[in-house]
């Protein structure tokens, strides 16, 4: 059974590591698990921080990173109520267990001298609104139960966006996938009109080709930077 069970890590891009690395911690709580040089990107930084034992909020940083422009309304939104490009993230909202604990979060961060909107209720979670560093759009959110669709899935919105009848049904109960084949399923080819990498160079495009044992084998990198 193929079924995804929630975010292992959310990579943000910065020109900064330490002052993000700072804020999750100081502000947020969050623990540095991990800080090292990016496997197979030369100059690239890469750190964890720890949501939980299965969840974290990466960083990566490049030199280059420093002389991209930060435009609003193209790759920042800027803050929860204003657009960005598609396909680029407009916010993020992380989870606690209850609304104490969403209360306590607010005031933590507000003790730290960043400015907090909320909490303001939703019907199926209740949030807070700040900024993070770089021009973050970040929320802190508690569900007391899971949303229920029959509830929350507007008909006039699912008109709107063209979704049949049939697709909402497939849309709200995807077809289970079990791989009872010997053999893993074969690369698609590339140019079909699929979601795929762009900005590849020749050789990440060509190890989309490698038989899979190869791109484990030659690839990977699994060894710390610390021995212990």
């Amino acid at each position: 059974m193929a079924h995804l069970n929630g975010v292992h890590h959310v990579a943000f891009m910065t020109a900064d590591m330490k002052s993000q690395i700072a804020f999750f911690s100081d502000v947020l709580g969050l623990k540095l698990k991990a800080l090292y040089w990016m496997h197979n990107v030369d100059g690239y930084l890469h750190a964890f921080m720890e949501l939980n034992a299965n969840s974290s909020v990466a960083f990566v940083a490049a030199p280059m990173v420093k002389d991209l422009p930060i435009t609003k309304g193209v790759s920042h939104a800027g803050n929860p109520v204003k657009p960005c490009a598609a396909g680029v993230m407009q916010h993020i909202a992380f989870s606690v267990n209850s609304d104490d604990e969403l209360l306590a979060m607010r005031d933590r961060i507000r003790s730290k001298g960043v400015r907090v909107l909320g909490p303001l209720e939703h019907g199926f979670c209740q949030s807070i609104y700040f900024g993070g560093p770089e021009n973050l759009v970040l929320e802190v959110s508690t569900s007391p139960d899971a949303i229920n669709g029959d509830e929350w899935i507007d008909p006039a919105v699912v008109k709107l966006n063209g979704i049949s009848d049939e697709e909402l049904l497939s849309y709200r109960n995807p077809a289970p996938y079990n791989n009872a084949h010997a053999n893993a399923v074969a690369q698609p080819p590339s140019g079909i009109g699929k979601p795929e990498y762009s900005e590849m160079d020749k050789a990440f495009a060509a190890a989309f080709d490698l038989p899979d044992e190869v791109v484990l084998k030659e690839l990977s990198e699994s060894t710390p930077p610390v021995h212990i």
